[in-house]
């Protein structure tokens, strides 16, 4: 295998079965063709009481500033049923002109174009280039690149430009670039009552009308217009749930559960005080009720300006595209790395990402290898 070619590269990865939490050899195969081109590689593993122990990489070349990092994942989500690929989700197949395989788009694909890339780039004549590489972006995001930023920070590394990786083209190659993203923040609203039987409800406390008046204080007025950079926050109910599951009793508590997506016009604090006031304002004094509220992602913007610019460029020059810049979609551990650097995120074309059959265009991974090497002639020039 030439560690030069971003297909074979990306071959490898992919035959590596790394769904999350597993490592499952991605680490390894990547790991082994950076340290042959001269990184220092480090694994990192982390552990937490309430989640999978989780494998991450580090690896650089160079020292001092500027130091250019890019940033991805290795594990994937499951393939679901294998027969139902064309080819083995975990096979690396080439068919046509397409390479096929669960993490082909998202992200080892990527992955593997940033090694060609910075193999072929070689080592910098003053600064730093490394890979922040965890298995821990599709699962509960604990063990992985938060704690792995920390423990380089611990280290003395310093990073003052990103880019990661993910899937952000919608239609072909070079049609955008994300330089933020909304936060998210999950809920779980609980009204309480008193269980009974509905044929004596005047025994009982049904919490049913509560929540519903309390589910349309929660999404009758819009959170805001949205910005300059950013669609408007949105609050979407996802579920509702009861204390009982039968028709003919009265629940002593039901839950209906709501994901916001909030832009830089608020944070998860104001957000949690603006929708208990909501709530409180919908239901009587008595009533009971809380909101369970889940760990928040932050809202990241990068502003405009020269790093933003030499990724479009550089886009520009391979692809004849100037990409959109765009804060659409969910999240992604741009929101962790935001605190330490400005970042982006540029990868692939995301259509067939998580779906049977992923998969990703020969050419693409070769002309977005070659964005990123120029990415980083300009960059270190």
């Amino acid at each position: 295998m030439s560690a030069l070619n971003a297909v074979a590269i990306a071959q490898a990865l992919i035959r590596c079965p790394s769904v999350t939490p597993a490592e499952g050899g991605a680490l390894d195969a990547l790991g082994k063709i950076l340290r042959d081109a001269g990184y220092e590689v480090h694994r990192v593993p982390f552990s937490d009481a309430n989640t999978p122990d989780i494998d991450n990489l580090f690896a650089k070349i160079g020292s001092g500033a500027p130091h250019f990092t890019f940033a991805g994942h290795t594990d994937v989500v499951p393939p679901g049923d294998p027969a139902s690929w064309a080819h083995p989700p975990f096979s690396g197949e080439i068919a046509g002109d397409e390479l096929f395989g669960r993490g082909a788009c998202d992200m080892k694909g990527a992955i593997a174009a940033f090694a060609a890339a910075a193999i072929r780039f070689g080592k910098p004549k003053r600064g730093t280039i490394s890979f922040l590489i965890t298995g821990d972006e599709e699962g509960p995001a604990v063990n992985g690149t938060r704690k792995l930023l920390h423990w380089a920070k611990e280290r003395g590394e310093r990073f003052d430009h990103c880019i990661v990786g993910e899937p952000t083209n919608t239609a072909t190659l070079g049609d955008m670039v994300k330089i933020g993203r909304r936060g998210s923040q999950s809920g779980t609203l609980i009204i309480y009552g008193q269980q009974g039987h509905v044929a004596y409800p005047h025994l009982a406390d049904n919490p049913v009308s509560n929540l519903l008046r309390a589910v349309t204080a929660l999404i009758s007025e819009p959170l805001d217009t949205g910005t300059a950079d950013f669609d408007a926050s949105n609050l979407e109910v996802t579920g509702f749930d009861s204390s009982t599951h039968t028709f003919n009793v009265i629940p002593a508590e039901v839950r209906a559960q709501f994901n916001i997506r909030f832009n830089d016009l608020h944070t998860a604090e104001s957000l949690r005080e603006l929708l208990l006031a909501r709530v409180m304002k919908a239901v009587s004094d008595n009533v009971h009720f809380q909101i369970d509220w889940e760990p928040s992602s932050d809202c990241f913007l990068t502003q405009k300006g020269p790093f933003v610019d030499l990724l479009s460029e550089a886009i520009a020059e391979i692809t004849s595209k100037t990409p959109k810049l765009s804060t659409t979609g969910g999240t992604s551990d741009a929101r962790f790395i935001k605190d330490y650097c400005p970042v982006v995120e540029f990868g692939l074309v995301g259509q067939t990402m998580h779906k049977i059959d992923e998969r990703v265009p020969l050419a693409d991974l070769e002309a977005l290898s070659r964005i990123y090497q120029r990415v980083l002639e300009r960059y270190f020039a």
